[in-house]
C-alpha cells in the first residue's frame, strides 16, 4: 500500500485537500451540511490522489530515463519524495497496477463529483486532460507551467460549484488568480527546480531551464506576491463575514510559507532552498483554511 501511496503523493495530496475547503468556505460563508461536508472532502481525497497517479502514468517513460541516466535521484528533502519518488519508473510498481489504481479512484471522483454537480465532474475530466497535456509538453514549452496553474486550480473551483451552482465571476476569478499564482511560485517552479540537471539532461523545457535560477526565481517571487495580494483582496469580495485577523492571517501566512522561504532561495539558490519553499508553501492553502475558520467564517 505504501507504494500506491507514493503513487499519488498522498501526503501532499493530505494538504491539498484544503484547498477546496477552504474555496468552498470563503464562498458559502458558513461550513456546508454534514452530507456535502464528508462527501466533498472524500472526492476531493480521490481526486487527488488519482491526478497525481496519472502524472506518474503518463510520465512513466520519461521518469524512467531519467532515473537510468542518473547516477542517483535527486535528494532534497521535497514533499513529493517522503515514501519514494516515481515508484513505477523505478520498478517497484507494476505499470498496469499503477493505471488500474488510477482509474479506480478517477472513477470513485467522477461518482462523487457528480453527485455534488455534475458541473463538478466536467472540472475533474477537464482536469485530467490537462495534466495529460501538461506532462506530454516536456520536451515542447515552459508554457506548460500556466497548464499546471489550470490543474491545481480545479478543486478549489469545483468545491465552489459543489456548494453553489451559480457562484459569483469576480470571485471566481480572484479565487482563480490567487492558487495560480500561488501554484506557479510556490510548487511548479521550486519543483522543476529540483529536477533542474535532470531536465537540463533530457532537454526538458521548464521555466528553470529556459530562464536560469536567477530570472526564475524573480518570476518566482513576483507570483508569491501577486498570490499574497489575491488573499488580501478576498477580504472585500468573500461571501464570507470575514473579520481582521483573517486580513492579519492573509499576510501572516503570505509572509511566512511564500515570501520568506522564497527570500532564502533567493539568497542561497539550491534545490535545498528550492525543496524548502515547495514544502512550506504545501502547507499555505491548510493554514489559510485554518485562518479563515478562526476569523468568524463558520
Amino acid at each position: 500500500m505504501k507504494l500506491f501511496l507514493a503513487l499519488s503523493r498522498t501526503p501532499h495530496g493530505l494538504l491539498d485537500i484544503a484547498a477546496p475547503a477552504l474555496c468552498a468556505l470563503l464562498w458559502l460563508g458558513k461550513i456546508p451540511s454534514p452530507e456535502v461536508v464528508v462527501l466533498g472532502l472524500l472526492t476531493a481525497f480521490s481526486g487527488y490522489t488519482a491526478v497525481y497517479a496519472l502524472n506518474d502514468v503518463v510520465d512513466f517513460r520519461v521518469d524512467r530515463k531519467k532515473i537510468g541516466e542518473s547516477e542517483a535521484q535527486t535528494q532534497a528533502g521535497d514533499l513529493d519524495a517522503v515514501f519514494v519518488r516515481h515508484p513505477m519508473a523505478q520498478g517497484m510498481l507494476k505499470y498496469f497496477e499503477g493505471i488500474l489504481w488510477m482509474i479506480g479512484w478517477a472513477s470513485l471522483t467522477i461518482l462523487g463529483s457528480y453527485l455534488l454537480n455534475p458541473i463538478c465532474t466536467i472540472i475533474f475530466i477537464s482536469a485530467c486532460l490537462l495534466e495529460t497535456i501538461y506532462c506530454l509538453l516536456l520536451r515542447v514549452t515552459y508554457l506548460r507551467g500556466i497548464i499546471s496553474g489550470l490543474v491545481k486550480n480545479s478543486g478549489g473551483i469545483a468545491a465552489v460549484f459543489a456548494v453553489d451552482p451559480n457562484p459569483d465571476s469576480v470571485f471566481l476569478a480572484v479565487l482563480f488568480l490567487w492558487f495560480f499564482f500561488w501554484e506557479i511560485g510556490g510548487q511548479n517552479i521550486p519543483n522543476d527546480w529540483i529536477d533542474l540537471e535532470e531536465d537540463r539532461q533530457m532537454q526538458a523545457k521548464t521555466l528553470p531551464v529556459r530562464f536560469g535560477p536567477n530570472r526564475s526565481i524573480r518570476i518566482l517571487y513576483g507570483s508569491l506576491i501577486l498570490s499574497l495580494i489575491m488573499s488580501v483582496i478576498m477580504f472585500w469580495i468573500s461571501p464570507a463575514r470575514l473579520s481582521i485577523p483573517y486580513l492579519i492571517g492573509a499576510i501572516i501566512c503570505g509572509l511566512y510559507f511564500l515570501l520568506a522561504p522564497a527570500h532564502r532561495l533567493f539568497k542561497f539558490p539550491s534545490a535545498i532552498k528550492a525543496s524548502a519553499l515547495f514544502n512550506r508553501a504545501s502547507y499555505y492553502p491548510l493554514a489559510m483554511l485554518v485562518v479563515t475558520l478562526l476569523s468568524g467564517a463558520i
